[in-house]
Formats: structure tokens, C-alpha cells, sequence
């Protein structure tokens, strides 16, 4: 899946605070996400991640 920075993602799983989407800052073996509700930063395996988004949207 070509992921890139910028992207916002929608992933299946809620955040705590509610939000679903998620905007890339870093790509690589593990992607760095920020979540656009709260501002919590994630970094996750590229793997995992790929598995979890339902869509994504360009810049």
C-alpha cells in the first residue's frame, strides 16, 4: 500500500477520544500517525497499519 506524508487515514478502530482519523508524519518501516481530534501522536509497524486502514485521502 503506498502511504505518504501528509495522507489522512481512516482507521477501523476509535481512538479513546473518538476520532477515526488519522494524518501520516512519517513513513518508513514504522509510520508515525497523528490523531486529528486530539493530537495524539502513534507510531506503529507499517504491517499493522496497513491492516487496520479503512480508507485513506490525498493531501
Amino acid at each position: 500500500m503506498e502511504l505518504q506524508i501528509g495522507e489522512i487515514v481512516v482507521l477501523k478502530k476509535e481512538h479513546p477520544c473518538g476520532g477515526r482519523e488519522w494524518k501520516i508524519l512519517r513513513v518508513g518501516a514504522d509510520i508515525k500517525i497523528k490523531c486529528q481530534t486530539c493530537g495524539h501522536l502513534v507510531m506503529l509497524p507499517r504491517p499493522k497499519l496497513e491492516k487496520q486502514i479503512v480508507k485513506n485521502t490525498p493531501k
